[in-house]
């Protein structure tokens, strides 16, 4: 009786939690729906109340139709400027993660380092962009260097810092359990870094729209970036709106890919996030 008693209320706590799992689901997606519809019924009757010329502030509906005439042309920029964030995204990975390990693990090299990245932030990106195209032509790698010059830098000083941020009793710990020093990297150092490692992960495919656009203000034929000046030389207003959606969409995608790589290999982390925002 007592082991029946028993299964039937660890059956009801399961129940009860996936439940709670499922109302915490619902609640992050519902939220920012309510909110986004919020925004545009105001956008729309705002527009409309206040007799805003389209042509300055066009409303939701007129963006929509925009849409649909040109989604073809949206497609294409938009398959050509999603290329372009990859690349700069991948190539900044590939960079700044070894950078960010030779900066932890020689002092010298990152007292050489660290002010020259510090200056290449500091340098305006739209400044150095005609550089790039002088010296590479107007193709796909001078937006791709943008992108990169700008998505690199959170990706080195937050592994850097990850790398940093662990208790010295648990190296204290490794130590004793008789593990080496690439034991106690890869088993305990990495491991406790990786969710300040997709922090800037996160930071950076964001920034790497950023990048992917103003090269292509500067010097492009192809792209969203190039689309929204055609835009914008033809004062077709709510092409501008599409193609600052589609930019929107894009980079919203890109980052919860990104998300989910972080909740496919650190799901207790990505638990007790979900459990700490309840909590808050």
């Amino acid at each position: 009786m007592a082991e029946d008693a028993l299964l039937r209320l660890e059956a009801v706590l399961l129940t009860a939690r996936r439940r709670l799992e499922w109302r915490r689901r619902l609640a992050t997606v519902l939220a920012p729906s309510v909110a986004v519809l919020v925004l545009l019924l105001f956008w729309e009757y705002g527009a409309r109340l206040f007799a805003i010329p389209p042509y300055l502030l066009p409303g939701p509906q007129v963006v929509l139709a925009s849409m649909r005439e040109n989604a073809a042309a949206l497609w294409t920029q938009g398959l050509v400027t999603t290329w372009e964030i990859v690349l700069g995204f991948a190539l900044s990975v590939a960079v700044g993660l070894p950078l960010a390990l030779a900066i932890f693990l020689w002092q010298p090299f990152a007292r050489a380092v660290y002010p020259l990245m510090i200056a290449s932030q500091a340098m305006p990106k739209v400044a150095v962009a005609p550089l790039f195209l002088v010296w590479f032509g107007f193709g796909l790698l001078p937006k791709v260097l943008i992108g990169f010059l700008i998505c690199f830098f959170p990706i080195v000083i937050n592994t850097v810092m990850g790398l940093h941020g662990i208790e010295r009793e648990k190296i204290y710990l490794a130590q004793s359990m008789g593990l080496g020093s690439a034991a106690t990297f890869f088993k305990i150092r990495l491991p406790n870094a990786l969710p300040a490692i997709f922090g800037g992960l996160k930071i950076a495919i964001t920034l790497a729209v950023v990048g992917a656009v103003v090269g292509e203000f500067v010097g492009g034929d192809a792209g969203l970036g190039y689309l929204l000046i055609t835009a914008n030389g033809n004062m077709d207003t709510a092409l501008l709106f599409a193609g600052i959606v589609c930019l929107t969409v894009i980079g919203v995608v890109l980052f919860l890919l990104v998300e989910l790589a972080e909740r496919l290999l650190l799901p207790r982390h990505a638990v007790g996030g979900g459990a700490a925002r309840d909590a808050a």
